[in-house]
């Protein structure tokens, strides 16, 4: 399977977030995504307007992932993959174009029980850095840093 990135597109919206919604709705059952679609829209026009890149991992079939991140916050927002799409290398080409375009690093913060998710970013050179809760949802998180090889303490 080939994976190619782009920039995010406005017509890219509809695939964006169903895939948005049945990504986190496989995670998380109890919660309706689908509910928070505004959410998400809210998320994606505010980032926007702060500067956000916005990015896209696309493969023969379509969308399969996408990344959100604002260079200037230093904060990686969102980031999905589809789960046909699991295995493939997307989520890797996904995070280390954010990598690229955030020399100085990055953060982000991600629930503390998706053991999937802490794997990956541990095997991308993520550290833990602080704990917290989730606003929305009231789930715990952890608070992660990808600090590049030459600025790492």
């Amino acid at each position: 399977m080939t994976v190619s990135l782009r920039p995010y597109r406005d017509k890219d919206w509809p695939a964006v977030l169903a895939l948005w919604i049945e990504t986190w709705t496989l995670a998380r059952p109890e919660i309706d995504f689908a509910a928070r679609a505004p959410w998400l829209g809210t998320l994606f026009a505010d980032s926007a307007a702060r500067g956000a890149h916005i990015v896209v991992a696309e493969d023969g079939e379509g969308l399969i992932g996408f990344v959100l991140y604002e260079p200037a916050r230093s904060w990686l927002e969102q980031i999905a993959v589809h789960p046909r799409a699991l295995g493939t290398g997307a989520a890797q080409k996904l995070i280390r174009h954010a990598k690229q375009a955030c020399p100085e690093g990055f953060g982000l913060d991600v629930n503390a029980d998706n053991s999937r998710a802490l794997a990956f970013y541990h095997g991308e050179g993520f550290e833990l850095v602080g704990a917290g809760t989730n606003p929305l949802s009231g789930l715990p998180v952890l608070s992660l840093r990808w600090t590049p090889p030459q600025q790492a303490r």
